[in-house]
């Protein structure tokens, strides 16, 4: 396993982070494929086997099951210490009623000690918030972030899936009132979603913010042909609304990249991650693992390297897609 900065902090995380987004409750969630805490535990013993430390839940995940079942399994085989520990806070946790989601400093502060309950820990190492709230000012949730991290229970925070303005005017409120500032982005970005290479990872790059995509092989788009299919390719509408839309464009970028990966004698996963791991403030992918094996081809691809040439021939075929991932301001009827 390698290890890195975390962005421009002094915490060391491995190269492949492993997304808890897969593990939980079919009866809680919308998602029919996540695993249960049975199914679930030893893919989370094999990835701390492998040398991976760093790991990625979220409150929402099948309404906080994710949380309970990774944080029950690190506790038994893992020590708190040795692992860097990311959760989020924004969805609703409590539908239809009134103070549930969102960035109030109200929810922050409640949803804080609810994660850290489910996780069975004293803290966090990053607070992540996972979208924009257009109903919060931003100062009143970057001065409640700040105070969960003065108060010991984050040692960092992060945000996810926003417009660059965004992320960028959050910075710059934090950093005028001497608040806690974010040190990574989790955003949307793989080899057939790259509109973030416009302004949020220049951004980043500039700021030395860590890099954490999510969705890095597209759903398993990028892992086999698109005539064959899986549980989560039939059930999965988050990903058809990702990626549907597009597929025509994508499906050249699919194909070199099946010929990339047959000329270096590998799965597509590793070409896929491989060209992830290529770019500038890409620390580490989230990899939403759900079989030992996707770890360990995962790792594998630490050891693959690409030339400039095949970088560019796995990239000149991408045309601009719709954003997908910030949320765009809601319309009310007036």
């Amino acid at each position: 396993m390698e290890y890195v900065k975390f962005g421009n902090t002094g915490t060391d995380v491995s190269r492949i982070c492993l997304g808890a987004m897969g593990f939980g409750d079919t009866e809680k969630w919308t998602h029919k494929w996540v695993l249960d805490e049975e199914r679930s535990r030893p893919v989370i013993k094999k990835a701390l086997d492998l040398g991976i430390n760093f790991f990625d839940t979220a409150n929402i995940y099948s309404m906080g099951e994710s949380e309970k079942i990774l944080g029950r399994a690190l506790k038994d085989y893992a020590k708190r210490d040795d692992i860097v520990l990311a959760t989020k806070v924004h969805q609703t946790m409590r539908s239809g009623r009134p103070n549930s989601g969102g960035l109030s400093r109200k929810e922050i502060m409640s949803e804080i000690d609810q994660s850290l309950k489910r996780l069975e820990t004293d803290y966090v190492d990053l607070y992540i918030i996972h979208r924009w709230d257009y109903d919060t000012p931003i100062e009143e949730t970057m001065e409640a972030l700040h105070d969960v991290v003065k108060s010991g229970k984050s040692r960092y925070i992060g945000a996810s899936a926003m417009y660059a303005w965004q992320f960028q005017k959050a910075q710059r409120v934090a950093e005028r009132n001497g608040w806690t500032k974010f040190v990574s982005m989790q955003n949307h970005y793989n080899m057939i979603y790259r509109e973030e290479e416009r302004e949020m990872i220049p951004f980043c790059r500039d700021e030395k913010i860590a890099i954490t995509p999510y969705s890095p092989l597209a759903s398993g788009r990028l892992t086999r042909d698109w005539s064959e299919t899986t549980l989560r390719s039939e059930t999965d509408m988050v990903q058809h609304s990702k990626y549907d839309s597009m597929m025509k464009a994508d499906q050249g970028i699919v194909e070199r990249l099946a010929e990339v990966a047959n000329n270096h004698g590998v799965t597509r996963d590793k070409i896929a991650l491989a060209w992830l791991l290529n770019k500038d403030q890409v620390v580490a992918p989230i990899i939403g693992a759900q079989k030992e094996s996707h770890l360990e081809s995962a790792v594998a691809a630490l050891n693959i390297q690409l030339t400039p040439d095949e970088m560019n021939y796995l990239e000149e075929l991408y045309i601009p897609h719709p954003v997908v991932g910030a949320l765009p301001k809601p319309k009310f009827n007036k």
